[in-house]
């Protein structure tokens, strides 16, 4: 007799499977996987939008932009067009702006305006800041006239100001209004920012007169007055200040956000922790690249043509920096002739002070951009780093002179190397601390122009220092 089977069916309310789950973004490194890139690029040139749409949906901001990198130029512009309004325009601050820029210029005005109408002003900004005017205009005529005006006033402000990176969505009540109003306020407006700390009392001027943090307002009683809880010495941030200058005040301070005001004291915006975490990784990788001779806005993204010119101009100061630590060798051409092995150790001297001074001056460079090395301690400083310099100068001169009489079988040799690789290093040392310091009194970037100066510096008392001492010692004309 045959039996009845019952086979059970699906739920219809089953949720769909996460396309991340069967098809990982990341290995275990957190790189990506170069299969997942191949299906969403599959996907695109198929025009599969509800993978598609559902692969934007569940992206982080960040790993989407990270996706959009390392698509192909004209896939990115797809890829955008095809999901719509799904695709999340925050993600474009998370690419090179070369990338950025070449994404914006393709796509048509009115889709980046319906974009830029869900982002932060903040964010709105810095997606609209590297695009000309004549772009700007023509996306920012697309926009409500409330929002064009917040996006329009923010790009007014110099660029790297705290105006530029606020947000001018906040919120802000009357020092008569009660705790109790506050709360209701904020639960019953659905137009607040996406993440706030704190909360503003402004007069009926809108001139800020102190913040109550949240947790502060949520532990006190309904009845009381906003007025009893204002924090009255809360720090704030003039929308013209630096936004280097911004993100060490977090840092001093402990902060999570900063009211930013305008000349008069007005209200304008608030900075908030994310933003000042994008300044630091910002002017870091400036600093980096600059104690490396790289002066222009370099991205990986960039073409052969932009790197090489961008390079070009310091690497010419370079080459004659070059020739005058060269001219130094001219100066002792008989000596070399005379002498092989001074020819063959000179560099040695010259790159162990280049290497000493680098150190140094990466210290003092770093110690400049933070404001802990300043006129009250630049003495002290000075001293200590001709005393570092002395002390390994002895030290490699011991090791260097044993290895040039082992190598040379000239006993004076290792005298001569040793002398100047003291002098050298104490030079380096030197060199190292007080250029950085010169050029900060100059209002001049040290980060940019300590390299050039201190290396040549190196090797020119390298070279005359070996060559001086060796001609002395040896009775070389």
């Amino acid at each position: 007799m045959a039996e009845n089977i019952d086979v059970a069916e699906p739920a219809k309310d089953d949720p769909k499977p996460d396309p991340l789950a069967q098809m990982p973004m990341r290995d275990e490194e957190g790189q990506l996987r170069p299969e997942f890139v191949e299906e969403i690029t599959r996907a695109i040139h198929a025009a599969d939008r509800p993978l598609l749409c559902e692969v934007v949906a569940e992206l982080h901001e960040a790993d989407l932009g990270d996706l959009i990198a390392a698509l192909e130029p004209d896939d990115r512009v797809t890829l955008v067009e095809i999901t719509g309004t799904d695709f999340d325009f925050s993600a474009l601050n998370e690419v090179d702006e070369a990338v950025r820029e070449e994404i914006l210029e393709e796509l048509e005005p009115e889709t980046v305006a319906e974009g830029v109408r869900e982002l932060e002003s903040d964010d709105a900004v810095e997606l609209l800041e590297s695009l000309d005017e004549e772009d700007q205009e023509e996306i920012l005529e697309k926009l409500p006239a409330a929002e064009r005006e917040d996006i329009e006033r923010s790009l007014l402000y110099p660029e790297n100001s705290a105006g530029r990176r606020m947000q001018t969505e906040f919120i802000a009540v009357s020092p008569d209004e009660t705790v109790g109003h506050a709360i209701d306020y904020m639960r019953e407006t659905p137009d607040l920012p996406d993440r706030f700390y704190e909360i503003y009392v402004v007069d009926a001027d809108r001139h800020l007169l102190g913040a109550v943090p949240l947790d502060v307002l949520l532990r006190t009683r309904r009845p009381v007055p906003v007025k009893d809880l204002i924090d009255e010495d809360r720090r704030r941030v003039s929308a013209l200040e630096d936004q280097e200058e911004v993100a060490r005040m977090f840092g001093k301070y402990n902060l999570v956000a900063a009211p930013v005001v305008d000349t008069t004291e007005r209200l304008v915006g608030v900075i908030t922790i994310d933003d000042v975490v994008d300044v630091i990784e910002e002017e870091a990788d400036e600093d980096l690249k600059a104690l490396g001779g790289v002066t222009h806005p370099e991205e990986l993204s960039d073409t052969v043509w932009t790197i090489a010119r961008g390079r070009f101009n310091w690497l010419l100061v370079n080459l004659a920096t070059a020739f005058l630590a060269s001219s130094v060798l001219g100066l002792f051409e008989g000596q070399l002739e005379k002498m092989v092995a001074l020819a063959v150790l000179a560099p040695i001297v010259a790159s162990q002070g280049g290497n000493a001074a680098t150190q140094t001056m990466t210290v003092a460079v770093r110690a400049l951009a933070t404001r802990e090395l300043g006129a009250f301690n630049a003495m002290r400083v000075v001293l200590r780093e001709t005393m570092v310099g002395l002390v390994n100068g002895i030290a490699f001169a011991i090791i260097t002179g044993i290895a040039a009489v082992a190598w040379f079988k000239i006993p004076g040799l290792g005298i001569v190397i040793g002398l100047a690789i003291i002098c050298n290093l104490i030079a380096g040392a030197l060199g190292g601390i007080l250029i950085p310091i010169v050029l900060e009194r100059v209002r001049a970037d040290p980060a940019v122009a300590s390299g050039t100066f201190v290396t040549t510096v190196t090797d020119v008392v390298g070279f005359f220092s070996f060559l001086g001492i060796a001609t002395l010692w040896f009775g070389l004309k």
